[in-house]
């Protein structure tokens, strides 16, 4: 280090140990501890210091002028590392908090981290924020963000940030709670302080391109006990037009919502006195059986449906460990003999299919068995989580427990996750994989776990396909592959599962005859595809914006005659059809004019129209209005009866047009 740097005040003790930081060509760097990264980062070029962000030691995030403590690998993070988009938003939320202070000077702060996509904070006042507190918020912001003000960290005693925080209750709070050990940092910008760890970018001028979406209440620490706070959600991004890509999709998911489209579309309905269940109107319920068709369609030569009870005793929940581990969230029901809550509604398959496979005596060359049902499930969610069909209290899954031996394990995985991605290519859907480890609360020893993991890990990578790690997100009693699916407009949505259970088999002694003739344990796979059936519904109508393929639509064509002269040949359209195989809408009897019945089509989405009239009916073809289409295209029935069913046969994404068919049978020749 250079002597001007040994001589800052900042600068490290001149007996501090050294640390050494590995750059990622290789080259290290030999520095005494308490070093600042920004000086490091200096040595390496200027160049580079005018563009970092902040650094990673050994895998860790911190800011340019928090002292190094460790050594271990060195990067520096500029605009282009997607770990620095969390420091800018975390430095947003306090560019947030400076710019309310400015504005609303009695508003107390709570915390401001930064989450998936983008950062709030938490402020108490008096009264609600308006939409025009927004306004005034972020016009301030503009202004902390122009004064290009440092972020100046210090590292303060736990009486001095006592001092520093006595008007802050919220902070004084947090303050009790931190360890003896906590080195307790504040961060200035400006007038405003903050108690925080960071990081930080180094001034306020990069939050150049943010946004204030929303404000909702939030309990003070997620305790409905405890005082209501107004967060204010936000966003930031390093580049303008990423920023206007994800305001698109924020508005775009706001055209998709599946709660309004669903009442719009007449899906489906929910009522006071059933709350959290949702109530299926005839077009809603055409989908979901839809659904359920083709997963049983695709699963009738390689798995066994059964059904099973909804009601079950404690006594099979205190052997599948549930009663212990997961009663909060069951629907306890009262025995009239015993007067106590001795009963539940499951709230999954899994022990009635272990039970199952206990009631018969099973050969190695059974194996693997693939129980798959579709009864409906209760969890007893909070009432202020249930938000339409994405988290409900009564649902069904596509739930499938494979029984194997353990050394099918690999090829089951392969098979399972081929089946799970074809299912959702289906849907235009993509999906991304993650493997999640034990978590904290579990069953079954360390010993157990080691096994499971290993096992799951090997079957993953042997498929050959990416992932990513999650730690600690196993289920209590496995590890797991989660399947990450990816709508139309880039939004993530968790559905598919692959879990691995050797706890199962132990609990209910699950066993089969190997080809020694003698008992041996089976290994349990669980398995989901679509999740909650409700759910994935409500991603359908999200990803399609209501406009569903053909196959998938309730109502697949719509029959309208622009006069009664017409009604007799739309009847032997529509009759036509429906011997086809087809969902065919209509109205014999409808005295509305065909415009509103155009309109009306239109407004619900169905894919084909077919408007007839004296040249149709003389000529015996139909005119079709394909939806999301202005042209209109004239055709004999017969060709349309074709198109329309190979469609619903193929389950096609899109619509055909005479076009797209003239285009494949000129590429065919």
């Amino acid at each position: 280090m250079s002597s001007s740097i040994l001589d800052r005040p900042d600068a490290p003790s001149p007996d501090a140990p050294t640390l050494t930081l590995v750059l990622p060509d290789g080259a290290t760097r030999t520095v005494p501890a308490g070093t600042l990264p920004r000086d490091v980062v200096a040595s390496i070029g200027e160049r580079l210091l005018k563009a970092a962000v902040a650094v990673s030691v050994d895998g860790e995030v911190q800011d340019l002028i928090t002292p190094l403590r460790r050594g271990g690998a060195f990067k520096v993070l500029t605009d282009k590392s997607p770990e620095a988009l969390a420091v800018l938003r975390h430095s947003g939320a306090h560019v947030l908090a400076t710019a309310v202070r400015r504005v609303r000077p009695d508003a107390k702060i709570g915390f401001g981290p930064a989450i998936d996509d983008g950062f709030y904070y938490d402020f108490e006042v008096a009264a609600p924020f308006t939409p025009e507190d927004l306004m005034a918020f972020e016009a301030e912001m503009r202004k902390v963000v122009q004064e290009k003000l440092a972020f100046e960290r210090r590292e303060v005693s736990r009486d001095e940030a006592q001092v520093v925080f006595r008007d802050d209750p919220l902070k004084l709070e947090r303050l009790q709670d931190l360890p003896d050990d906590e080195v307790i940092s504040t961060y200035r910008d400006g007038d405003f302080v903050d108690l925080c760890r960071g990081p930080h970018v180094p001034d306020t001028s990069w939050l150049k391109h943010f946004k204030l979406m929303s404000t909702a209440g939030a309990y003070w620490r997620g305790d409905s006990k405890r005082q209501m706070l107004q967060r204010i959600y936000a966003t930031a991004f390093f580049k303008k037009e990423e920023l206007e890509a994800h305001v698109h999709r924020i508005e775009e998911a706001k055209r998709r919502d599946h709660r309004v489209l669903g009442k719009a579309l007449d899906l489906f309905q929910f009522f006071p006195v059933a709350p959290g269940a949702a109530f299926w109107t005839p077009r809603g319920t055409t989908i979901y059986n839809t659904l359920i068709d083709f997963v049983q369609e695709r699963q009738k030569e390689r798995f066994l449906e059964i059904k099973t009870p909804l009601l079950f005793t404690k006594k099979l929940w205190e052997q599948s460990g549930h009663w212990g581990k997961y009663r909060e969230n069951m629907f306890l029901v009262l025995d009239n003999e015993t007067n106590e809550h001795d009963m539940s509604l499951k709230p999954m398959n899994c022990p009635s299919h272990h039970l199952y496979f206990t009631s018969t005596r099973h050969s190695y060359r059974q194996l693997p068995l693939r129980y798959v049902t579709f009864d409906v499930l209760h969890r007893n969610e909070l009432s202020g989580a249930l938000s339409g069909l994405t988290r409900v209290r009564q649902f069904a899954q596509d739930d499938c427990h494979v029984y194997l031996r353990e050394d099918q394990i690999v090829d089951e995985v392969k098979f399972l996750m081929d089946f799970i991605l074809g299912y959702y290519e289906t849907f235009g859907l993509t999906a991304t994989l993650k493997f999640a480890t034990r978590p904290e609360q579990r069953i079954g020893s360390d010993e157990m776990w080691d096994r499971a993991e290993s096992a799951l890990r090997g079957a993953l990578e042997a498929t050959g396909k990416p992932y990513e790690l999650k730690e600690g997100d196993g289920a209590f009693y496995g590890p797991k592959i989660d399947f990450d699916v990816h709508d139309s407009i880039g939004r993530a949505w968790q559905l598919g599962t692959i879990q691995l259970d050797y706890a199962a088999p132990e609990r209910f002694d699950l066993t089969y005859v190997g080809a020694d003739n003698a008992p041996h344990r089976p290994v349990v796979i669980h398995r989901a595809v679509s999740g909650s059936m409700e759910r994935f519904i409500a991603i359908l109508i999200e990803h399609f914006a209501g406009a569903f393929p053909v196959w998938l639509a309730p109502e697949q064509v719509t029959v309208i005659p622009i006069a009664e002269d017409y009604a007799e040949y739309a009847g032997r359209v529509a009759a036509t059809l429906r011997e086809s195989g087809v969902r065919v809408v209509y109205d014999a009897a409808s005295t509305e004019d065909y415009r509103v019945r155009i309109r009306e089509a239109a407004t619900m989405k169905v894919p084909y129209m077919l408007v007839l009239g004296r040249r149709e009916a003389e000529a015996g073809t139909v005119t079709v209005r394909t939806r999301g289409r202005e042209k209109q295209e004239a055709m004999p029935l017969e060709q349309f009866v074709a198109r329309v069913t190979d469609e619903i046969r193929s389950r096609a994404l899109v619509p055909v047009s005479d076009a797209d068919e003239a285009a494949a049978a000129k590429s065919a020749s």
